[in-house]
């Protein structure tokens, strides 16, 4: 159905305001995306003070789309298109030419790539930051597109937090930076002398403080690594050799439970009780030895005797008994076979049959980041289950090269769970993308078995934090907000070395160099370490080949142009950090007559700090970070 005249006429006119005038300096920015990830980019970059005063930006969605997180549509300030193709068209009207980056966000490799294509023939200088699943065809991207161009993977940043959730850890990033390797960890588990600065601890309100001031009090710190495997590595092992040392009786009995149905094993049950009953019977009667009444018990069941009407009545009666036994054991036999290869050939099919097992990892849902938490899983040796309800899905290649069961079923039905055997494994991983569909399967699994760990996913952070507090099903994540601070860096060229996740919070940790006459310039170092926002853990001089890291670090030396300044910080603390680093804003000059943006996040707007152009600002302030629990990623 057409959008109705007024809807289009009162959009238009929002438009005119939004579109920036004759000279307007601020970065244009182009999303094309529908889900959270293409929300908490375009959020981000509203909520940036950049040093020109912010920045403008565009959104592409389709005509008609449900979103199941946070509607990327409904943020105020963005300019919206809607459009079912990204053509050059649909690219023109965003008014891509001259734009300082484009987003490809959605969830379509191909699609992407043709979306790079023909952004390439709009404007070939404007920055592409695509987002995309398969390794082998974003190595390609970057050859085809002669624009600047970073492809990233969201699921393969979000995979490694939900592996160590499943295995009850912190997760296990590590990252290298110049000439050293740093990883996240346990205070706990590195010694002392390698920890770089603290990440989070409790705040004692069931909550995590962030780069906290209190450095001894932090249980999570960011550590040089020193060759100890991490705690994930650790966990996965023990969890290996805990399954290896499960009675070998047990694994057979369960084997011969998933063989064959209950009434077929019964019937064979009683048919052997039987043929053991009267073996013992003729041993008796016939005065010979065990071995012996063996040898002609089989043989009279298994092929018949001769009949000998010299023989006593009751042992002809014994004879015909047995005779009817082999007769029936014969089919059952034939029975238990053909069940346990119709078994087999459904296991393979459908997974709907599959032997019990202990200690494993369930993983529901083989999408991007379902297939990315079982491949690293297995990485670790442990075994995995897998559930979903197509039945080819995205990872069903890998889970077969893998050798990982595939049971294919509605995950919110016990029988489904039960396939699984979700009631004995270590962990059950939630990573479907329906957010409904997610909480049923963790409900479903926690009348399993109530202390079940759960790591679920989940991409409204309202919803996720009112499910955790009504529900205790254990860790949510959010693949989305994990990987923003990532994408956000490639779009805006900020050299975004890698992202820390903590609880449902990310720490992006950059280098940020320090341009000639900016606040920084002359400044000691210890300006730049704010409690809660930026911690600063390594300095490259202008000019110097060595980095000087945290342990040699002197917070009176003085910060001169061309320094570069590694630090980790949170969104609010970067943007801060980039302000402070960069040129004076006299360079880039904002044109006092422009109006103020309707429905928009002003241009001065630092952060949800209320000011208007030409209202004196305090730089050296970092805006308040938003309570996390009522921003929550999705």
């Amino acid at each position: 159905m057409a959008e109705p005249w007024r809807n289009r006429a009162r959009r238009a006119v929002e438009w005119n305001w939004r579109l920036r005038s004759a000279g307007d300096p601020r970065p244009h920015y182009v999303i094309c995306g529908r889900d959270a990830l293409a929300y908490y980019v375009a959020r981000a970059l509203l909520e940036s003070d950049l040093p020109v005063g912010g920045a403008r930006v565009t959104v592409v969605v389709p005509e008609r789309y449900r979103s199941n997180g946070p509607d990327v549509a409904s943020l105020r300030g963005v300019r919206v298109i809607r459009s079912e193709r990204l053509d050059v068209a649909t690219f023109e009207a965003a008014g891509l030419a001259g734009a300082t980056g484009l987003a490809l966000l959605h969830q379509d490799d191909v699609g992407n790539l043709h979306a790079a294509l023909c952004a390439q023939a709009v404007d070939q200088q404007v920055r592409q930051v695509l987002r995309m699943f398969n390794g082998t065809l974003a190595d390609g991207v970057r050859k085809l597109i002669r624009a600047p161009v970073e492809v990233l993977s969201d699921a393969e940043m979000a995979a490694p937090a939900f592996v160590a959730a499943a295995l009850g850890e912190v997760d296990p990033s590590s990252f290298q930076h110049r000439d050293k390797t740093l990883r996240v960890a346990r205070r706990a588990d590195v010694r002392t002398q390698d920890v770089v600065c603290a990440l989070a601890r409790p705040d004692g309100r069931q909550g995590m403080e962030l780069l906290p001031a209190e450095q001894a009090g932090a249980d999570l710190v960011l550590a040089e690594a020193t060759g100890q495997p991490p705690g994930t590595e650790v966990a996965a092992r023990r969890l290996v050799r805990a399954r290896r040392r499960r009675r070998p009786v047990t694994m057979l009995l369960g084997a011969v439970r998933g063989f064959a149905t209950r009434k077929i094993g019964i019937a064979v049950m009683l048919v052997l009780a039987v043929i053991v009953v009267l073996g013992a019977l003729i041993s008796r009667t016939e005065g010979v030895s065990p071995l012996e009444a063996l040898y002609l018990t089989l043989v009279t069941t298994l092929s018949g005797a001769d009949p000998d009407t010299a023989k006593p009545a009751g042992a002809q009666i014994m004879q015909v008994v047995l005779n009817l036994a082999g007769l029936a054991l014969i089919p059952l036999i034939t029975a238990v076979v053909v069940d346990g290869i119709v078994n087999a050939r459904l296991a393979l099919h459908t997974g709907l049959l599959q032997p019990a097992r202990a200690g494993h990892v369930v993983v529901i849902g083989l999408g991007n980041v379902g297939t990315r938490v079982m491949a690293q899983l297995r990485e670790y040796d442990v075994e995995v289950v897998a559930i979903d309800k197509d039945p080819a899905p995205r990872g069903a290649a890998l889970a077969r090269q893998l050798e990982v069961p595939l049971v294919v079923g509605d995950a919110a039905l016990p029988e489904t769970l039960v396939a699984a055997s979700v009631a004995d494994c270590q962990a059950l991983v939630v990573a479907s993308t329906d957010d409904v569909a997610n909480l049923e399967a963790a409900l479903a699994a926690r009348d399993l078995r109530d202390d079940l760990r759960v790591v679920l996913r989940l991409f409204d952070g309202d919803f996720a934090e009112r499910v955790e507090e009504t529900f205790a099903l254990g860790v949510s994540r959010s693949v989305s907000y994990l990987a923003a601070p990532a994408f956000i860096g490639a779009l805006t060229e900020r050299a975004v070395i890698t992202t820390i996740p903590v609880d449902r919070h990310a720490l992006p940790v950059a280098e940020v160099p320090v341009a000639a006459g900016s606040e920084l310039d002359g400044r000691p170092l210890d300006t730049v370490n704010r409690d809660g926002q930026v911690r600063l853990i390594a300095r490259t001089p202008a000019g110097a080949a060595k980095t000087i890291w945290w342990k040699d670090l002197d917070p009176r030396q003085v910060i001169f142009a061309g320094d570069r300044l590694t630090v980790v910080a949170r969104r609010r603390g970067l943007d801060w950090l980039t302000r402070q680093c960069a040129p004076p804003l006299a360079a880039h000059p904002v044109s006092p007559s422009r109006p103020p943006t309707v429905g928009a996040v002003s241009p001065a707007q630092g952060g949800g700090v209320d000011r208007w152009p030409g209202q004196p600002t305090d730089d050296a302030r970092i805006p308040d970070e938003p309570d996390s629990r009522a921003t929550r990623p999705g």
